[in-house]
């Protein structure tokens, strides 16, 4: 596993939630944070070590992830960490901009005071980030915001879809918050959101969160770009 110590928070609790739920989610966070490395093969055995489950729990988990389009399955090689290329990336920004901009304008019309009030939670706990040293700390408070917005919003059919998308945002998240500077920036525009979100103006908060997702858009791609020319260059 390149040399690399097993991470203990990437650990399953097996008693906090179903154990199929549980080791599909700490391995795409063990992806999303970089961990596993796009094209990277992950063999059940690193997987049952680092999780702490059976390799049929583990095998569960690695078709869900297969089918979230995180992980891919090469004859003769097994599962890897799909690679998310920067035109992928683009796509899946283009379709954030327009799915979140409606979550947070049904959000205005269809929250309740309790949703509200837990969004504003939320981000309370969110804007704390800056002294996360934890980068799945980070990463769980920034879907923990997300989750209430969501939520909020109170449409099924956009929660479904949006959820498909969630692996991959996931990655992207994680990459755009790990460029210097980008945090501060978003909790700027995200406390701006959340203002224009309490106060049920809905056309604001969808200008205002598709600006959000266009700017952390330009951070990721831009760093899958790097990364990929860097690749290019030491091949």
């Amino acid at each position: 596993m390149n040399g690399k110590a097993l991470p203990l928070e990437f650990r399953v609790t097996k008693a906090a939630a179903p154990v199929r739920h549980s080791v599909t989610e700490s391995i795409r966070n063990s992806i999303a944070l970089g961990y596993f490395t796009a094209g990277q093969r992950i063999t059940e055995r690193d997987l049952c070590e680092m999780t702490g489950v059976s390799r049929t729990a583990v095998r569960e988990a690695l078709r869900q992830l297969e089918s979230e389009g995180l992980v891919q399955v090469v004859p003769h090689r097994g599962p890897i960490v799909a690679v998310l290329t920067p035109e992928q990336a683009e796509g899946i920004y283009q379709v954030r901009i327009e799915l979140e901009g409606l979550a947070c304008e049904l959000f205005t019309r269809n929250a309740t005071d309790a949703d509200i009030a837990a969004l504003k939670a939320s981000f309370e706990v969110l804007k704390g980030i800056g002294n996360m040293t934890d980068p799945l700390e980070r990463l769980t408070a920034k879907n923990a915001f997300y989750e209430s917005l969501i939520f909020g919003a109170h449409n099924e059919a956009l929660g479904h879809t949006l959820s498909a998308l969630n692996a991959r945002v996931m990655v992207l998240r994680a990459t755009s918050l790990a460029a210097p500077g980008r945090t501060a920036e978003s909790l700027l525009e995200l406390a701006e959101l959340v203002d224009h979100l309490a106060a049920r103006r809905g056309k604001e908060a969808r200008k205002l969160a598709a600006r959000h997702v266009m700017n952390a858009g330009k951070v990721a791609i831009g760093i899958l770009k790097k990364r990929l020319a860097e690749e290019a260059a030491e091949g």
